[in-house]
């Protein structure tokens, strides 16, 4: 089973918040993807969470069972008048997942009771949940501490949640410092001591939660908690886009899972919602997961993919990355340009090999600039001509009051001698040259209308050099379908900017042009 808790757990990390409609969205996406249960998070903690529950309850769900989150109630109060425990039970859910004290450590120094009376919490708490209607899982917080300092006293805090009614047993590992070797002996033991199936939540703080989450599941534990992306407080939960790949596609277990090739989509699909930037080196789902950069490995990668990848990306949705750079061989070149259609023999390969050595020498580099390297190769080839030039461009900064405003001014001139001369104000200088350049573009290729930047980096390539070195533009653009990378370098940064933002546009209109060829 696969327990997802994105939607709390992860919430909990820094910089994280779901809105009610962000939940739903997060919750459908899960619900296709064929995840097991989603906890919404927990009901009365704020307005939020109580609105998505109510949005929740008016969906019909395909394949997940949706959960709410919640804590044992709270000594000297009964668990009838516990507003917790209250609030539980009248969210419109089947399942509830409950957490409570399982290390004697806490329950002395954290809740300050005795830990007799921390059993009977749990078992009343459960109980209640149980009378009132619902199924209930506890979440044994801190269990593995717990085992290694006093193994009694956490396994006994187990028989309270089986004695009140529980149906599933997790153990968490909360502080997430418990080695492999703990979390298969405890799994093992509870296992033996217990009837009931019994679930795995790790935290990350030791870069293990996934490996201790496989381990867990090799020993017998039926359901994993975690998040999509890992994400979580602190250093994140178990990742369960590793974890569902592992346990898929290496250690061939049947999850209900609808379709592993839509573990990509789904990963980028929770990190937009989350309003986060994709880890590009996560594995399976990371942009770098598939990328191959050394000649010799590409040149291996040619002849048979499983040299250098140990799936193909295809699996997971995620696709081979050749990148080029001054380490990149004939090979390299001949297998990201099949990537583009184009073919090109030995001698241009090695050609363009050393061409691009060369610009990567003043400072450029295509590894993430994919869009500036096919205009290169096409451009050597003699296959595409500038569409259009720039013949002069112009840049004020003005400081009136406390606002300082942008100004560009463009001249461009197409194939045919035609020229437009236009300028444009802008929130900083390369946005107002960028506005002033697609205005002038605009009456001769329309295209330029569909186009605006997403993202735009600046590195400084020798920082030596101070305010006099040369810089290193990234421009990442789109047309609302597509997306595309294009590189400048310059002692300037407007120049480079200028020169990124050309080969974006140019890239654009010969897309555009190959499409209406094509039609």
């Amino acid at each position: 089973m696969i327990y997802d808790t994105t939607l709390r757990d992860g919430a909990q990390s820094e910089g994280v918040s779901f809105s009610p409609e962000d939940s739903l969205e997060v919750l459908k996406k899960l619900d296709e993807f064929g995840v097991d249960f989603v906890e919404g998070g927990w009901p009365g903690s704020a307005p939020k969470v109580d609105e998505f529950f109510k949005l929740a309850s008016k969906i019909k769900l395909k394949n997940t069972k949706l959960t709410a989150f919640g804590s044992t109630g709270k000594f000297g109060t009964p668990a009838k008048n516990d507003q917790n425990l209250k609030n539980l039970a009248a969210c419109p859910v089947e399942w509830c997942c409950i957490f409570g004290k399982s290390w004697d450590f806490q329950v002395t120094s954290a809740l300050c009771i005795l830990p007799e009376q921390n059993l009977d919490l749990i078992r009343n708490s459960i109980r209640f949940l149980k009378d009132s209607g619902k199924r209930v899982m506890f979440d044994a917080e801190h269990f593995f501490d717990g085992y290694i300092n006093n193994k009694e006293y956490a396994l006994s805090t187990l028989k309270a949640a089986v004695d009140g009614g529980a149906e599933w047993l997790v153990l968490c590992d909360t502080n997430g410092g418990t080695m492999m070797e703990v979390i298969a002996d405890a799994v093992e033991d509870v296992l033996l001591t217990f009837e009931i199936p019994v679930g795995i939540h790790c935290h990350n703080d030791s870069d293990l939660a996934v490996a201790n989450s496989l381990v867990a599941v090799e020993r017998g534990a039926t359901m994993v908690q975690g998040t999509i992306n890992g994400i979580g407080e602190r250093t994140g939960n178990a990742n369960l886009c590793s974890i569902m790949a592992n346990l898929e596609l290496k250690l061939e277990y049947e999850l209900n899972i609808k379709d592993i090739g839509q573990l990509t989509e789904l990963s980028t699909f929770v990190s937009e919602t989350a309003n986060l930037a994709p880890v590009p080196g996560m594995p399976f789902v990371g942009e770098k997961a598939f990328a191959h950069k050394g000649g010799v490995h590409v040149s291996a990668i040619a002849r048979d993919p499983r040299t250098y990848e140990h799936i193909a990306p295809e699996c997971v949705g995620n696709k081979r990355r050749i990148l080029i750079s001054d380490m990149a061989g004939r090979a390299s070149i001949s297998e990201k340009l099949k990537d583009f259609g184009i073919d090109i023999g030995t001698e241009e390969s090695q050609a363009i090999v050393n061409q691009i050595k060369a610009l990567e020498a003043q400072g450029y580099q295509f590894e993430g600039a994919d869009a500036s390297f096919e205009l290169l190769v096409r451009r050597f080839k003699g296959e595409l001509e500038s569409p259009f030039k720039v013949t002069g461009f112009r840049v004020f900064i003005d400081n009136i009051g406390d606002k300082v405003s942008s100004e560009a001014s463009v001249k461009v001139m197409d194939s045919n001698g035609n020229e437009e001369h236009t300028a444009s104000n802008g929130d900083g200088p390369v946005n107002a040259l960028d506005n002033a350049l697609r205005k002038a573009l605009s009456s001769l290729f329309p295209v330029t209308d569909r186009i605006r930047l997403t993202d735009y980096k600046v590195r400084v390539l020798d920082g030596k050099s101070a305010t006099a070195a040369s810089v290193r533009v990234l421009i990442r653009s789109t047309d609302g379908k597509n997306s595309w990378t294009t590189v400048g370098v310059s002692e300037n940064v407007i120049e480079a900017s200028l020169y990124a933002l050309i080969d974006s546009i140019e890239y654009a209109i010969h897309k555009n042009t190959d499409k209406e060829v094509a039609q």
